[in-house]
């Protein structure tokens, strides 16, 4: 079972684009034979009226965790489970990772987000007037025509609580990263503005990783930093559920067998 978890300031449509029909995450999955659970992270979609200023990054972790374990008791039964996340969904994704209580996490699979940001932590939660284009974005020509059209069903307010957990992620990263014990893969878009990723930056976030039995490092050409809703969506899908079979396999082989 893959889980999707968006980033802030979107909805669980993020992984089911409707510019094109090669951007949805879901109905790619679906018909390679994956469960795909996209969820709205606490605070967005159906939460919103609940949690209006959303929970930080260990509670939502804990969340997450709780609602994946219920769905699969009820649904997908010892499939396994993979985590798919983007930006501060891949801060979630991490959290939850590394408290899995179960064995069956198979591996995380992260993109737009780094350990260092490259812009002022204000700036998290309060594109006035569009001033985040840039940063969310890159080149539009990135995205396929509609984009912005479809897109408006998917933007949604960032909340507060998840907005003040950003300035700590440094600080919260580095006892949360070291406790993921599973197969990591990172992609870093070529246009990915809001974190600096060049090689240092990525030697200290694997550095970070001390525990994940394996590491890959990704960068894709042609994309910003909203992957799944930009043309290269496909490739990146492809390769990360790709990666999930690779660690699907690597568990199957290490698992214990009858005699």
């Amino acid at each position: 079972m893959i889980v999707a978890l968006h980033g802030g300031g979107m909805n669980a449509g993020y992984f089911d684009g409707q510019a094109h029909p090669d951007l949805s995450l879901l109905t790619l999955g679906a018909r390679l034979g994956y469960t795909v659970l996209a969820l709205d992270r606490p605070g967005y979609g159906a939460s919103a009226a609940h949690l209006p200023a959303g929970q930080g990054l260990t509670a939502q972790a804990a969340t997450v965790r709780c609602a994946v374990q219920t769905f699969t008791a009820r649904h997908a039964p010892g499939a396994g489970t993979f985590l798919l996340a983007h930006s501060f969904g891949a801060k979630v994704a991490f959290a939850a990772a590394a408290d899995w209580d179960t064995p069956d996490l198979l591996g995380v699979d992260v993109s737009g987000c780094g350990r260092r940001l490259a812009v002022n932590t204000v700036l998290a939660g309060c594109d006035r007037g569009g001033s985040l284009r840039r940063l969310n974005w890159g080149p539009l020509d990135l995205y396929p025509p509609k984009t912005f059209w479809a897109g408006q069903q998917v933007v949604a307010p960032m909340p507060a609580r998840e907005v003040n957990t950003v300035a700590g992620w440094i600080r919260l990263s580095a006892a949360i990263l070291p406790r993921i014990r599973v197969p990591v893969r990172l992609t870093f878009a070529e246009h990915e503005a809001w974190w600096h990723h060049g090689d240092e930056d990525i030697a200290d976030l694997s550095a970070r990783l001390s525990a994940a039995p394996r590491i890959v490092i990704d960068r894709l050409p042609q994309a910003g930093h909203n992957i799944s809703l930009g043309r290269t969506a496909r490739a990146y899908h492809l390769k990360a559920l790709a990666f999930a079979e690779e660690c699907l396999a690597t568990a199957q082989i290490a698992a214990p067998r009858d005699p």
